[in-house]
């Protein structure tokens, strides 16, 4: 056999195989395939074994497994004019592979650049205060409105968090000092409202005294015993409470 036959064999042989190559895909489990054939959508292909014809029909493969994506530091400034750098975390996936590819260049850049206008935009509209008490209200909110927008892609956003918020150092002292001003209001109303109660509890055992003469006699007692039983040179005369009570009431006689 001429050798100059075997090339052109051989030329055809690798032709074929590099059409087979490109006429087979396989596609895992979390992708599928839009089919395009002479640049006409025909169908979503996969997962698994995909043949096409080379040349006529175009795969272009789409994932459908979410996707977490940062949302870099945004300078904001809120309602109450305080610029803060903010960062977020969205979370979506492809629901529709026809509409990622053919509603949108690149869903993944749009969806990216959405959510950075969108973010300004939301926390541009509340004060200082709600943006740092009530970020789970914000994060419902973004990922309502970045689901609406970004729907007609087929895209779906399953959750968005705000991550970070940078505060400039004259308003991270401004709160540092608004805590301590409210922790010392706390305690002061702590402190008067135990004094309240205890002068409360003082005017009722002042009123059970009061009504027992005994019960004086006897609290007049265990005091002078716990004053004794101290080491100190205090030197105490006790007055009998009945010698004072004959004062009091001649005292009261006279006055009537």
């Amino acid at each position: 056999m001429n050798p100059f036959d075997i090339v052109p064999a051989l030329i055809l042989l690798a032709v074929l195989v590099a059409l087979l190559s490109n006429a087979i895909k396989i596609l895992p489990e979390y992708e599928r395939g839009v089919l395009f054939r002479l640049g006409r959508v025909r169908t979503v292909r996969g997962p698994g074994l995909i043949l096409i014809i080379p040349g006529i029909d175009r795969l272009v493969r789409v994932s459908l497994r979410i996707v977490a994506m940062d949302v870099p530091s945004q300078d904001v400034i809120t309602h109450d004019n305080v610029t803060v750098k903010v960062s977020a975390v969205i979370y979506f996936r492809v629901v529709d592979a026809v509409k990622a590819v053919v509603e949108v260049e690149n869903f993944l850049y749009a969806t990216s650049q959405l959510s950075q206008t969108t973010l300004r935009s939301v926390l541009g509209q509340v004060d200082l205060d709600e943006l740092l008490a009530n970020r789970e209200k914000i994060n419902k909110e973004l990922q309502e409105i970045l689901d609406r927008q970004t729907e007609p892609w087929g895209v779906k956003v399953t959750l968005v968090e705000v991550k970070n918020i940078d505060l400039p150092q004259e308003m991270q002292r401004a709160i540092a000092r608004q805590a301590e001003a409210e922790r010392e209001r706390r305690a002061k109303i702590i402190h008067a409202e135990g004094e309240l109660q205890a002068s409360e509890k003082l005017a009722q055992a002042a009123h059970a005294l009061a009504a027992e003469p005994a019960s004086l006699q006897l609290r007049y007692l265990q005091t002078l015993t716990e004053i004794a039983a101290e080491k100190n040179s205090t030197t105490i005369f006790p007055v009998p409470i009945d010698l004072i009570k004959m004062f009091l009431d001649k005292r009261g006689d006279g006055g009537q």
